[in-house]
């Protein structure tokens, strides 16, 4: 996994954790949606790279 595409994959995790956090703690259920959103697509985009680390070897 390149360094750059995993640092991105991690900040998008840490950022929709902390929406998904902050949303819920405030009663605003549309950013607590879009902070799940944001913290699946970090986790996708993760998952892509490790499946492209794997059929480098």
């Amino acid at each position: 996994m390149t360094a750059g595409e995993k640092s991105k994959a991690k900040i998008e995790q840490v950022e929709g954790k902390a929406k998904k956090a902050v949303g819920s703690a405030i009663g605003n259920d549309r950013m607590a949606a879009e902070g799940q959103a944001e913290k699946s697509t970090g986790d996708a985009r993760e998952a892509k790279e490790k499946v492209k680390d794997i059929f480098k070897r």
